[in-house]
């Protein structure tokens, strides 16, 4: 078996190769991180797949059985899995489910472009990739989390005392994430552009090293990392995403999958809303379900969950808009290679 050394290796020699080309093609850059997403799948314990008793039996019948990508963090996917009410609910008309857990959204999107999935659940920024690359998905639901959710923190005993001081300075944040259209966002009101600063592209647990180390002199973060921050280094928010971003969540599908199982898709929809209400108003219970698999104290992530908001609702032409001056400006700071329509991938019959 290939080992995870010889497949990071063959991913940066694809880059390289694609970055002299200019990515003038695009399409290829994605196969190219989807083979490494899958491969390290095929070495990796880390991303797993289970399926309930009800499922095994049926499994041969690719109809009949709805594969769900999920992240542990993503609370509703996660307490959906867990408390086992789609299981019931599928069974009944001989349908049946399998999880399978993915380390973040865009490998999700990935997986599902690879017809390997058929729903789950990410931000903003994920879709947006996977649409400029040509991804077959939909946009079937959103999820409103609520702006102070997300932030711009720095260390406590920090010179900085607003957003203009970043200047010159090192921000650390996810490539491409929803943290980087905040970043975006709060330098163009405080007069100031995307190339001012020094962007430091981490992933969470590596941001959280760097902040800590002070290797960096800030980070743009979302709940419940920035909650969990927030307790240990006492870290001081220079600014939340209110008036700058919407930070919200969205369940998407493959345009496959909502073809040919419209039935199955709504009704994978209202379990997630059912479970959507009860951890509205569960704050607690939640977060002591969550906090073993995330390994965050339970009192950390009542504080995230309580500043976030929940529902299952259907795009509006405003939430549509929103999502589109997201894509527009990661095309302006050449994140991607084309200007993308997302009205284009967004589920009618929800609407």
């Amino acid at each position: 078996m290939l080992s995870k050394f010889f497949l990071f290796r063959l991913f940066e020699v694809g880059i390289t190769f694609l970055k002299k080309s200019n990515f003038r093609n695009f399409s290829l850059l994605f196969a190219v991180g989807l083979s490494l997403t899958l491969a390290i799948s095929a070495c990796s314990p880390n991303t797993t797949e289970t399926a309930s008793p009800s499922s095994t039996s049926n499994a041969a019948n690719s109809n009949t059985v709805i594969r769900i990508g999920y992240q542990k963090a993503a609370t509703v996917l996660y307490a959906l899995k867990a408390k086992g009410e789609l299981e019931k609910a599928l069974k009944a008309s001989g349908a049946s489910v399998t999880w399978t857990e993915f380390p973040a959204g865009p490998p999700m999107l990935e997986a599902l472009n690879a017809g390997s999935i058929d729903f789950g659940y990410t931000g903003e920024a994920p879709p947006i990739f996977a649409q400029a690359a040509g991804t077959p998905f939909v946009y079937v639901a959103y999820d409103p989390w609520t702006p102070k959710a997300e932030a711009i923190i720095v260390h406590k005993d920090s010179p900085i005392k607003n957003v203009a001081d970043l200047k010159g300075k090192k921000v650390a944040f996810a490539k491409g994430s929803n943290t980087n259209y905040l970043v975006v966002k709060a330098l163009e009101k405080a007069g100031l552009k995307y190339t001012d600063i020094k962007p430091t592209f981490l992933p969470p647990a590596d941001a959280r090293v760097a902040f800590e180390g002070r290797n960096v002199d800030a980070w743009a973060i979302w709940d419940p990392f920035l909650a969990a921050a927030e307790k240990a280094t006492g870290a001081r928010t220079l600014t939340d995403a209110t008036g700058l971003a919407p930070n919200l969540g969205y369940y998407l599908a493959a345009k496959s999958f909502v073809d040919k199982n419209p039935e199955g898709l709504k009704t994978v929809l209202d379990g997630v809303n059912k479970v959507s209400d009860w951890a509205k108003n569960n704050p607690t219970e939640v977060a002591q379900l969550l906090s073993p698999v995330l390994g965050i104290d339970a009192a950390v992530l009542e504080t995230a969950e309580k500043r976030r908001d929940y529902g299952v609702l259907p795009l509006t032409e405003e939430v549509i808009s929103k999502q589109q001056e997201i894509a527009d400006t990661f095309y302006q700071i050449k994140l991607i290679p084309k200007e993308i329509k997302v009205k284009e991938v967004v589920w009618q019959e929800n609407k």
